[in-house]
């Protein structure tokens, strides 16, 4: 899949000179944590979330004044975005800039990992430098509801589970050989030692996802250590 597939297309947006209070009542009345700030021309200049009007002198919110030295440990830069972010009243001085777009052809796959490893919610859909969709993790949350298995159970032999289990567990570097996997009656069996409880989850997972499966017993064990006497 990819990001067409799953995308909000009917995007709200806000304004670059638009108020942070008509960008808060956008993201209230629309119930969205974030929104794309794009200029006259369609092109995304930036991404204001919840988190860029966190702290706000209007609520309170604003952060204590630092002590003179607390103040010097810190560059001016920073102070004075700090101070934007509390009390510019537009929304261009308090929105993220530098703003990390995919295109309607990106793996679903390339899209979580840009949200997990730059901690974000959302992140825009361009295509030809025009904003067309958005893909947020509640979007990834909902492709995975809609892709759910239909009941298989009884489908296939036990030497097709048997080899559908060994498929999924190879290449891993925990996985068990194949003597100690046995399937009867479509129940997987599960024989040998691991060295932690991820290891046996992990293990009796990759035989859960195989079609056919009508369960899985556990007969895995942690190594016998003997202490000498």
């Amino acid at each position: 899949m990819q990001a067409s597939n799953i995308m909000t297309t009917d995007v709200i947006i806000v304004r670059p000179n638009a108020s942070i209070f008509e960008a808060a009542t956008l993201l209230t009345e629309h119930h969205i944590s974030g929104i794309p700030v794009v200029d006259d021309g369609g092109a995304v200049v930036g991404m204001l979330s919840e988190g860029d009007l966190l702290h706000r002198m209007e609520t309170g919110t604003g952060k204590p004044q630092r002590s003179w030295f607390g103040e010097f440990l810190h560059s001016t830069r920073k102070l004075a975005g700090e101070y934007l972010k509390e009390n510019a009243v537009r929304v261009n001085d308090v929105m993220t800039g530098n703003v990390v777009s995919v295109s309607p052809s990106t793996p679903l796959s390339e899209i979580a990992d840009i949200l997990e490893r730059l901690h974000i919610k959302r992140v825009p859909v361009l295509d030809q430098g025009k904003l067309v969709g958005i893909v947020s993790r509640a979007n990834l949350i909902r492709a995975l509801a809609s892709a759910a298995r239909p009941d298989q159970t009884g489908l296939a032999s036990d030497e097709t589970i048997h080899l559908n289990v060994m498929h999924a567990l190879e290449g891993r570097r925990w996985a068990m050989t194949a003597e100690n996997v046995v399937v009867k009656e479509g129940v997987v069996h599960f024989w040998g030692t691991v060295n932690s409880e991820e290891e046996r989850r992990a293990i009796l997972v990759s035989a859960e996802r195989v079609p056919g499966v009508k369960g899985v017993e556990d007969h895995l064990g942690y190594p016998v250590v003997f202490t000498p006497m």
